[in-house]
């Protein structure tokens, strides 16, 4: 019985946990030292870059450490200090880098223009000047007989975009009838009435509302603006006799026109431009009378029988082809500030 009290005992202290006490250190006696971890080895030694061109150059050595530092943080200092016209950077490293280049000082201190024009000037300013525009005119919607004739033209610009003007087209010698119509005439004896023109004069107003620029083959770049036109005049014709020619003759009369057009002006420079225009003038037509008088007495007498028949509101349609000269030659901008 005493034996099995042992054993039970026994395995009973061997499986509890143990608790260790530490008993008093005995006067005199020191303290166990702990354990230290590893240290770890020393870094290699590391490149300071002292330059762009030294790069790889070694670390100076423990003692020299902190005078290079110190001489490094003067430097800096004086770089970063004093005028305040240099920082450091790629200048301290290679002052050709810098060089005609103005100071950072004088660029903040300089003065800057605060208005900026974002829309470019005009290429041809015209007001207070003359232009001059001779010209080719042709008629394009008469197909029986053609109007051209040489034509010229002035213009004063009260404004850059407003300008009153005159101009003139002769025409009496240039008229052209066409053949199909004498052939036809003489083949059929059918004929329709035929109109020729003396000259035509107007007084304009010109207005310019588009002016632009355009370029040409990746290499020239040319001005132009568009315009159009506008004014009240006299135009002079009288009719071709072709219903009875043996008999009637017609007098030149004047008839009342208005017109009205668009124009396209390319400059070649800033006084010599190519222009190309499109006019019509509105007027009322005297048109030959296609009857014939029964007796020949009555058609000799143009009060007994009329040989003028119509009066129809005529557009005559002229393209007009030529050239402008803006006088004087030169100008100087006026800037609003």
């Amino acid at each position: 019985m005493k034996q099995a009290r042992f054993w039970l005992l026994s395995a009973a202290a061997m499986l509890l946990p143990h608790a260790a006490f530490a008993q008093p250190r005995r006067p005199g006696e020191k303290a166990p030292a702990l354990a230290q971890p590893a240290t770890p080895p020393p870094p290699p030694p590391t490149s300071v870059p002292t330059d762009l061109g030294d790069i790889d150059s070694p670390a100076p050595a423990a003692g020299a450490s902190s005078a290079g530092a110190a001489a490094a943080a003067g430097s800096t200092g004086s770089a970063s200090s004093g005028s305040g016209d240099r920082v450091g950077g790629i200048c301290d490293v290679d002052p050709s880098a810098c060089a005609g280049t103005a100071p950072v000082g004088a660029l903040r201190d300089r003065d800057v223009k605060a208005d900026i024009y974002a829309v470019q000037q005009i290429y041809a300013l015209r007001r207070g000047r003359f232009e001059l525009m001779p010209y080719w005119s042709f008629s394009l919607n008469d197909q029986f007989v053609g109007h051209p004739g040489p034509g010229f033209g002035l213009n004063y610009y009260l404004t850059d975009v407003l300008a009153v003007g005159i101009n003139g087209t002769f025409h009496q010698p240039f008229n052209t009838d066409l053949d199909f119509n004498f052939q036809n005439r003489r083949a059929s004896r059918v004929a329709v009435p035929l109109n020729e023109y003396q000259a035509v004069a107007t007084a304009n107003f010109t207005y310019v509302p588009i002016y632009g620029k355009f370029s040409t083959f990746r290499e020239f770049i040319f001005h132009y603006d568009g315009y159009v036109v506008g004014g009240v005049g006299v135009l002079r014709s009288r009719p071709i006799p072709v219903i009875d020619p043996d008999n009637r003759t017609f007098d030149w009369n004047s008839n009342v026109t208005m017109t009205a057009g668009l124009g396209l002006r390319v400059f070649i420079n800033r006084w010599f431009a190519v222009t190309a225009e499109l006019r019509d003038y509105i007027y009322v037509e005297q048109v030959e009378n296609t009857r014939i008088a029964p007796t020949a007495s009555q058609q000799r007498d143009p009060s007994a029988f009329k040989w003028i028949d119509e009066k129809p509101l005529t557009n005559n349609v002229q393209a007009q082809i030529g050239i402008s000269v803006f006088l004087p030659f030169g100008w100087d901008y006026r800037l609003p500030k």
